[in-house]
C-alpha cells in the first residue's frame, strides 16, 4: 500500500502536526527526547512490526520491545511511538499514553479484549442500505464508540439504492431513534450525495472507519481520499455481506485535512467493559429510569416502574428496553469472566511465589543443619 498521500518535509511539525501532532503530546514526548528518541504515529501493525510516520518519512519498526502479554497494551495503528532514531532494525521503545482506545472483546475462550484503534476523536459507523437494518448490531457498536472516548457518527452508505425519498426518511429516522445524540448522515459513493458533509466532519482530528464487511467502507474511504487506495470488491446479493477487502487497520491522511483509519470488516462486535457506552446509547432509558419508585429497579415487574410504564404509553419501543437488557447482561458477563480470569492469575502468581517461599526455607534448614 502507498502512503505517498503523506507530507515528506523533514520539518517535525510541519510533518507530524497533519497527523494531529500538537503541543500536549510534545509535551509528553519530552522524557522520550532527552533519550535520542523520535516521534511518530502507527500507520499500520502486522506481525510483530509496524510502519510509524516520523519526520523522516515513513520507517519500518519492530514492536520486539512494547509486545506485553495485555492485549489491550500492544501497540495499534493510531499510536504515538517513541521510536529509535536509527539501527537496523529499529524498535518501537515506547508509545505515548492514548487519549481514547476502541476495545471489543475478542471471540477466543479467554474473555480478552482486542483494541482496534487509539487516539481516535471520530467513530464512523458505515451501515449499507442494500440490506435490512439491523438496529441492534448498531446499537452495538455505539456503544462501544461512547466507551471509547471518540465521537460517534452513523453513516448510511448506498442511498441510491433507495430511491423512494420517504422510504429514506423513514430509515434515517429509524437509525436517530436507535442513536440518540449522534449525528446520522446519508452518503452515496456513486452520486457524491453527503460526501461534501462527511469530509468537513472529518477534516479535523482522527476518524476510525468501522462496520461489518459489505457496509462499503472501502469505497467510503477512497471516495474521502480522492483516490482508490483501498481495494473494493462487490458485496454479495444474497445478503449484502462482502469479502474481507481491509485486512489489516491503516491510517491515511484526508486532502481536506485530518485523518482516517480504515479497518476490516467486523464479523463480531463483542463489547468489553462498556457499561457507561451502553447506558449513553439508551439514555432515554436511563433517564426514565432515575424516576422509578425503587433506584435499585430491574425493569422487569417492580411497581412503580417508570420505564415499564414508558414501554407500556408506547413513548419507548419495546425492542429498546429487550436491547439495552442484552447488552447490559452481555457486558456484566464479559466483565464478571475477566474479574474471574484476574482472580485466577493473582491465585496462580501466589501459589508459584508460595512454592518457591516453602523451598527456599526447605533449602535454608536443609543448609543450617
Amino acid at each position: 500500500m502507498s502512503f505517498s498521500s503523506f507530507p515528506q518535509a523533514s520539518s517535525l511539525s510541519h510533518v507530524l502536526s497533519p497527523l494531529g501532532w500538537d503541543d500536549a503530546w510534545a509535551a509528553e514526548f519530552t522524557p522520550y527526547a532527552e533519550q535520542g528518541l523520535v516521534p511518530g504515529r502507527v500507520v499500520r501493525v502486522d506481525r510483530g512490526q509496524c510502519d510509524v510516520m516520523t519526520e523522516d518519512g515513513i520507517v519500518r519498526a519492530d514492536t520486539a520491545f512494547v509486545t506485553p502479554h495485555d492485549p489491550l497494551r500492544v501497540i495499534c495503528t493510531g499510536d504515538w511511538a517513541a521510536v529509535e532514531a536509527a539501527g537496523i532494525p529499529r524498535y518501537v521503545k515506547a508509545y505515548l499514553p492514548r487519549r481514547t482506545a476502541f476495545v471489543r472483546s475478542t471471540s477466543s475462550q479467554r474473555s480478552e479484549g482486542q483494541i482496534l484503534a487509539a487516539n481516535v476523536d471520530h467513530a464512523i459507523i458505515a451501515v449499507s442500505l442494500a440490506v435490512e437494518l439491523d438496529l441492534g448490531r448498531i446499537e452495538r457498536f455505539l456503544a462501544l464508540a461512547w466507551e471509547s472516548g471518540a465521537q460517534p457518527l452513523v453513516v448510511l452508505t448506498k442511498t441510491d439504492l433507495v430511491p423512494d425519498p420517504a422510504t429514506l426518511a423513514h430509515l434515517v429516522q429509524d437509525v436517530e431513534t436507535t442513536a440518540p445524540g449522534v449525528q446520522v448522515l446519508t452518503v452515496s459513493s456513486l452520486t457524491g450525495e453527503g460526501t461534501d458533509i462527511l469530509s468537513a466532519v472529518v477534516a479535523g482530528g482522527t476518524s476510525v472507519l468501522l462496520g461489518v464487511s459489505g457496509a462499503g467502507k472501502s469505497t467510503l474511504a477512497n471516495t474521502l481520499l480522492g483516490a482508490d487506495v483501498m481495494e473494493v470488491q462487490e458485496a454479495r446479493e444474497v445478503d449484502g455481506k462482502g469479502r474481507h477487502t481491509t485486512t489489516t487497520r491503516n491510517l491515511l491522511a484526508l486532502p481536506g485535512g485530518g485523518v482516517l483509519i480504515d479497518t476490516p470488516g467486523l464479523r463480531g462486535v463483542g463489547l468489553w467493559d462498556a457499561e457507561a457506552g451502553v447506558g449513553q446509547v439508551f439514555s432515554e432509558i436511563e433517564e426514565y429510569a432515575e424516576r422509578c419508585r425503587f433506584h435499585d429497579c430491574a425493569h422487569e415487574a417492580e411497581p412503580g416502574c417508570a420505564v415499564l410504564a414508558a414501554v407500556a404509553s408506547g413513548e419507548l419501543p419495546e425492542r429498546r428496553l429487550d436491547s439495552y437488557r442484552k447488552l447490559l447482561r452481555e457486558n456484566q458477563r464479559i466483565v464478571a469472566k475477566t474479574d474471574a480470569r484476574l482472580r485466577s492469575e493473582i491465585r496462580r502468581d501466589w501459589r508459584i511465589k508460595s512454592a518457591e517461599g516453602r523451598a527456599n526455607y526447605a533449602a535454608k534448614r536443609g543448609g543450617r543443619a
